[in-house]
């Protein structure tokens, strides 16, 4: 999937305030938008990042369940995570498979990039299909702070779980998921 074509940049006039947070930053700046209209807006600066849908090779989609302080629960999410400064997101794709889910790859298919919040934010995910799949002896330690569980679900368990909301999930994982089905044709 190719990426989205360019458009004209916005003219940032003034920046007013910045405020970091670990990988990210916030940024209330004064805009000229293409269109000449002038305005204040806000915007979070992320690095990107990278997710992964891994099917293993009896079919089973590996999902995580992890602990999201924003929303304050558990939900389901393919394993993703942040680029480091420079970083190739298959190589940051590989990695966080492996740390999250205990998995590597021997196939990998780019199924494109995907803007999560474009009215507030410049993040890009880059998608992955990750198959050929071999469970790891001694998965990588990841970050300290991730509070997640490993499950796998048929295609359709995931479709039902999906459908009928018995899981809280995000918006990343179900066009990644939508993705994947297309390459996969099912």
């Amino acid at each position: 999937m190719a990426p989205l074509p360019p458009t004209e940049p916005s003219k940032v006039l003034e920046v007013k305030d910045s405020l970091n947070a670990q990988k990210i930053s916030f940024e209330i700046n004064r805009l000229e938008l293409p269109i000449g209209v002038e305005g204040t807006f806000g915007i979070i600066r992320h690095p990107g990042a990278a997710l992964a849908v891994p099917i293993t090779n009896k079919g089973e989609v590996v999902v995580l369940r992890q602990y999201r302080f924003a929303v304050s629960r558990r939900i389901l999410e393919f394993p993703a995570g942040t680029l480091e400064e420079g970083e190739d997101p298959l190589e940051s794709m590989k990695r966080e498979l492996a740390e999250e889910a205990g998995y590597e790859a021997h196939r990998w298919e780019a199924l494109g990039e995907m803007l999560p919040c474009p009215g507030y934010s410049d993040e890009v995910i880059h998608i992955f299909l990750a198959t050929e799949l071999n469970k790891l002896k001694d998965p990588p330690k990841g970050d300290e702070d991730e509070d997640l569980e490993v499950i796998h679900f048929s295609p359709k368990a995931l479709d039902e779980a999906f459908a009928n909301g018995s899981e809280a999930l995000d918006g990343k994982s179900i066009t990644a998921w939508y993705r994947a089905k297309q390459s996969l044709q099912i």
